[in-house]
């Protein structure tokens, strides 16, 4: 399988490896839409676990909420406005980092069409009981204040990414693309070469947070094998029978092909994950699970501790770099 080049978009089950695709893609972590809730909300703390903040290796992973973060989205496309320029693209002269600094490239005519989709981008799926009665399994529609990707034209799209359809010339203007296209070309100069890639899951992964990524996966793939998992997936089942619904697990309730190809949840679909949420809370299905997956991420940080700490001291050099190209353009 060849390796993932794009940023791909959080699936209604949590696979960890398209969670945390991203930020290993293009070195910028997608905040959770998740919100807290005020103490005195029964479900506080289930909100709380329920968002790939709340985990140890979170912390070895980067977050393009944060300043740094900023700093190392608007460097790298300052770097890239200028191979964009390079590659015979003159208008990016007066492109305006600004609009893009938070965001990935996307093909034009690619971007769903409808402000909701399935899936959503917590670790555990619905935790609200009246959210869920009204969006079902799909996602509440972007914040108008949300940073959105933005699309380009087809010949821009593959020299700012490097990914080309069938037939797609590998040159702009007569000058060969480099690989990744300006956006990869920019982070190397900002972050090194990348390592080697690494395949987990069935998707190979390249790019410099591997590591952290590959650990979160295997992590998560031990914390699923154990008994207290099983007896925590059983508790919410039975109590999903009692409300009428039969699934062995909340990933299969939000996968279900029933909620595919629908623009608006049914009012099945509105039902069932109504009922989710609830069980979620009742049997403390999200509490269980997340000290059951938090003991191994912590296993496995203690295991390849210098590992991390070298990609800790790599990325403080990455945004070293990414801050003199900052100033430089100020």
């Amino acid at each position: 399988m060849g390796s993932i080049t794009a940023p791909v978009i959080a699936d209604w089950s949590y696979d960890p490896v398209r969670k945390i695709l991203p930020l290993v893609l293009t070195g910028l972590f997608a905040v959770s839409a998740c919100q807290l809730v005020g103490d005195d909300d029964p479900g506080d703390e289930a909100h709380r676990l329920n968002a790939m903040t709340s985990f140890p290796l979170h912390a070895y992973l980067p977050d393009a909420g944060s300043a740094d973060g900023k700093a190392i989205g608007t460097a790298q496309w300052i770097v890239a406005r200028k191979c964009m320029v390079r590659l015979g693209f003159t208008g990016f002269k007066t492109l305006d980092i600004r609009t893009v600094d938070a965001t990935y490239p996307v093909r034009q005519g690619t971007l769903a069409g409808s402000s909701s989709r399935l899936g959503d981008d917590s670790p555990y799926g619905v935790d609200d009981p009246d959210l869920a009665a009204e969006h079902g399994y799909h996602d509440r529609p972007h914040d108008e204040g949300t940073d959105q990707a933005m699309e380009w034209p087809a010949d821009q799209y593959t020299a700012l990414t490097g990914t080309f359809e069938s037939g797609e010339s590998h040159q702009a203007h007569g000058r060969p693309i480099p690989e990744k296209g300006c956006m990869g070309e920019a982070l190397r100069k900002i972050a090194g070469p990348e390592p080697e890639p690494t395949e987990i899951g069935g998707i190979k992964l390249t790019g410099h947070y591997s590591v952290a990524a590959t650990l979160w996966y295997t992590a998560h793939k031990a914390a699923t094998k154990k008994a207290a998992w099983k007896k925590a997936g059983r508790a919410w089942s039975d109590c999903m029978k009692k409300a009428g619904f039969h699934y062995p697990g909340p990933d299969e309730a939000s996968a279900d092909s029933d909620w595919f190809g629908t623009e608006k949840a049914s009012g099945k679909e509105k039902k069932t994950a109504a009922a989710d949420a609830r069980c979620k809370l009742d049997t403390e299905y999200i509490q269980s699970v997340h000290a059951i997956e938090s003991r191994a991420q912590k296993d496995a940080i203690a295991q390849h501790k210098k590992a991390l700490e070298d990609q800790r001291a790599a990325d403080a050099r990455t945004l070293a770099n990414a801050r003199r190209i900052v100033a430089g353009q100020s």
